[in-house]
């Protein structure tokens, strides 16, 4: 998966969390939940929506490296 490919399971990831979420709006280097106002149950649903579109299993050790858009995205791209 390549970057683009991680913004786009992101956003409809988000889509059933946030639907007003605009990715092209968010500072990819702010912690994504101030970004999109996410909770922490919105983030975790998050988490669950990507592991079921990409088999991409984020465990919680690394939920810091994924707690920006960027890091996210990195951290798709890497494991696929």
């Amino acid at each position: 998966m390549n970057h683009d490919e991680a913004r786009t399971v992101i956003a409809t990831g988000l889509r059933g969390i946030a639907p007003e979420a605009d990715l092209s709006e968010v500072d990819g280097s702010q912690p994504l939940q101030d970004e999109l106002d996410l909770d922490s149950m919105d983030f975790l649903n998050l988490m669950v929506a990507i592991h079921e579109q990409t088999g991409v299993e984020v465990p919680e050790r690394d939920y810091p490296k994924v707690a920006h858009l960027d890091g996210l995205i990195d951290y798709l791209a890497d494991a696929s």
